[in-house]
């Protein structure tokens, strides 16, 4: 029996999030699921490192499974993605040590949340972006985004129906960048609450409009309520953009981030 990494990059538009469920509505999983399966020639469940929400992005998604089925990687990377609609693709497949775990062997995940700031809502990027029509102070936008690093208690950011154990998240880097009218969040923690990263751009964007100041974002992290924060973001504007795990396991390490996306963001 063989354990097999693959990364996966997905438009999460047409998608009820990233987890098969039970009522059988169309997801990533149920997608990936069925498309690898007719190359291994036996049903393949997936554990991933990330779920992702409904309408969410992924540009680095890792998953693996086990199969006892003798191929190539090259034929479980292009034979899968011969069978997977165009919104969904295989990027790169590995053989991994019996050890590794897509989701408890990675350290850190990282996120990508993407504003549109015009008065006019953006056509071609519809689904790929938030839009906020009200000018974003993004300097503000960063002196309220301090208050959150470190490790905390992230109840104030945190969906009803989460089902994380414990609130407490450690939050490595929160950076905001800003391309002409896009400004890009982007976050990297040891893990992430349900909704957190909305959560978090929607209560920075309150910030950036002006109805709140800066230190509103530490009242509201110590708040631990979630009544306090502001209104969840929409998904359209996440991406997940990276997977942290130990050099061990010697994972492929692509540039990241939406491909119409510079990946030099400081160069801005």
């Amino acid at each position: 029996m063989a354990r097999i990494a693959l990364g996966i990059e997905y438009n999460g538009n047409a998608y009820h999030g990233w987890q098969a469920q039970q009522d059988g509505v169309d997801t990533v999983q149920l997608r990936l699921e069925q498309a690898l399966a007719k190359v291994a020639a036996h049903p393949v469940s997936l554990s991933c490192a990330g779920r992702t929400d409904a309408g969410v992005h992924g540009c680095a998604q890792v998953v693996h499974f086990d199969s006892d089925s003798v191929r190539e990687m090259r034929a479980w990377q292009l034979g899968t993605n011969s069978n997977l609609p165009r919104d969904i693709s295989v990027r790169w497949a590995q053989p991994v040590a019996d050890d590794f775990h897509a989701r408890f062997s990675a350290f850190s995940r990282c996120y990508r949340y993407v504003i549109y700031n015009d008065p006019i809502r953006p056509a071609i990027l519809d689904g790929q972006v938030s839009w906020q029509f009200r000018p974003l102070d993004v300097s503000l936008m960063r002196t309220a985004a301090q208050h959150l690093l470190g490790e905390h208690d992230f109840s104030s950011f945190r969906a009803v129906a989460c089902q994380s154990k414990t609130p407490m998240k450690t939050l490595h880097r929160l950076e905001l960048f800003q391309r002409g009218k896009l400004i890009v969040l982007e976050v990297e923690a040891n893990a992430f609450l349900m909704h957190m990263v909305r959560n978090i751009a929607g209560t920075l964007m309150a910030v950036g409009i002006g109805k709140q100041q800066p230190q509103w974002m530490q009242e509201v992290l110590l708040a631990r309520d979630r009544k306090v924060a502001a209104a969840t973001a929409p998904p359209g504007g996440l991406y997940l953009v990276g997977i942290g795990y130990p050099e061990r396991f010697q994972l492929p390490q692509e540039p990241y981030g939406p491909a119409w996306l510079p990946e030099n963001l400081n160069d801005g």
